[in-house]
């Protein structure tokens, strides 16, 4: 993961100050060497690392990281950092830049806080890596550690983290990031792939085409590296992961679609033709008298939900029921309770890109359901358009029929309803 200089904490990087600057070349070449050893220990172990690690090209960076860092392409590294480790944390070392790779860490942030994001970063790449014996846990300088994150996601840790903010000390814990954290811009190797160095301070900014290429490469990467390895053998994060990346396509408006049609069958009636039909003499379902379809729409925005992302989304569902006459339209913002509850008709559908969005603590998915309770109201349908962490539980699952929609976590895995994944660019989404 690498650098956010913003974020960095000034206490950690003054004790590491000694490191930063011009290395003798005969040190640079010692730690390169030591590298590359870590690399082939780990192509001997632990395979699904060693061959991810072996596409990183390495870069010293002396000059701006005082540790390490990867943006997904490159393995920056500071050359006496390297010197420093006994040889089997440097495994772990490069061990720890490759989960973030692995798990996206770069880009999942969203609007959550830099600082307990990085942190729990960390904590939930340590704490897989400690789990399943990939190299030696780093102890020449501090590290964070505990093991109730393991197989746990960022997202999840974090959570955890923001709900204790107030109780921990976060200064203390920005002094135990292992490496520098990189924003998700990217950086340059050596144009024929193998190991180079990097001239100025830190990694350059690639555009928006050649990240979409570079996580398509490390897609590729993560399936290949994963394939002849045993069951129980990678972290369970990494296992989700592989699942859903090899899971069938599917367009998330057509899950929706379906879903609300299924779910409304009943409260069809051919007796009474949809006006939508009368010049094309064909028959389309109306509505039953006195029935009138409804549903809920929440919008998670814990974290990496943006308003931008919320606002498309929420007007994508309301041209899909503009499509069935009496229906009714309900829509709310969570994040640990539920705000702005609105109502929308065929009446006023167009206010709804007026909806004004607001939340950004954690995600409780149970307060969705004591919400309705408390209303006394089950819907026809429940579509939750969220980062897919809950705080704790998925909810109700016998309440009514849920559809989710995930956008930021790759490796899903709601225990009721039905769910795709939700990306901005292709609109596509995974269905399981």
């Amino acid at each position: 993961m690498a650098q956010n200089k913003s974020t960095t904490n000034n206490d950690k990087e003054s004790k590491l100050a000694h490191l930063v600057g011009p290395t003798d070349p005969q040190i640079d070449f010692d730690a390169r060497e030591r590298l590359k050893t870590a690399r082939i220990g780990l192509l001997l172990r632990h395979p699904f690392f060693g061959n991810l690690a072996t596409r990183l090209t390495l870069i010293n960076a002396d000059e701006w990281c005082p540790t390490a860092a990867t943006d997904g392409k490159n393995f920056y590294y500071n050359a006496r950092f390297i010197m420093m480790l006994k040889k089997k944390e440097v495994e772990f070392l490069v061990g720890h830049e490759v989960l973030h790779v692995v798990y996206d860490h770069m880009d999942r942030r969203g609007d959550r806080d830099p600082q307990l994001w990085n942190i729990a970063d960390d904590y939930c790449v340590n704490a897989d890596l400690k789990k399943h014996g990939v190299g030696e846990f780093i102890t020449t300088v501090p590290c964070l550690f505990d093991y109730k994150y393991a197989d746990m996601s960022a997202e999840q840790v974090y959570d955890i983290l923001y709900e204790n903010a107030e109780i921990i000390d976060v200064d203390q814990l920005l002094e135990q990031l292992l490496d520098d954290h990189i924003d998700g811009d990217g950086g340059v190797g050596s144009e024929d792939g193998e190991d180079g160095d990097q001239e100025g301070k830190g990694p350059a900014k690639m555009t928006q085409e050649e990240k979409d290429q570079l996580k398509q490469e490390i897609k590729e990467a993560i399936i290949s590296a994963a394939q002849g390895t045993e069951p129980g053998n990678l972290p369970k994060g990494v296992e989700r992961m592989i699942k859903d990346m090899t899971a069938p396509v599917m367009d998330w408006h057509e899950l929706i679609q379906s879903n609300v049609t299924s779910a409304f069958s009943n409260d069809y009636s051919f007796m009474k033709p949809n006006r939508r039909g009368w010049h094309m003499d064909a028959i389309l379902p109306g509505m039953t008298p006195g029935e009138e379809i409804e549903a809920d729409v929440f919008i998670d925005l814990s974290g990496s939900i943006g308003y931008d992302q919320g606002s498309t989304f929420l007007s994508e569902v309301g041209g899909m029921m503009s499509q069935f006459d009496g229906y009714k339209l309900r829509v709310h913002c969570f994040d640990t309770a539920v705000y702005n509850s609105q109502e929308f008709t065929s009446e006023n559908m167009d206010d709804i890109e007026e909806y004004d969005m607001y939340g950004g603590g954690g995600t409780d998915f149970d307060c969705i359901f004591n919400h309705l309770k408390e209303e006394g109201r089950v819907p026809k349908l429940l579509i939750v358009f969220t980062d897919g962490y809950p705080f704790g539980s998925w909810g109700d699952e016998d309440y009514c029929d849920t559809t989710w929609i995930i956008h930021g976590d790759p490796e899903p895995n709601p225990p009721f309803g039905t769910f795709a994944l939700y990306e901005d660019h292709k609109n596509k989404a995974r269905a399981a």
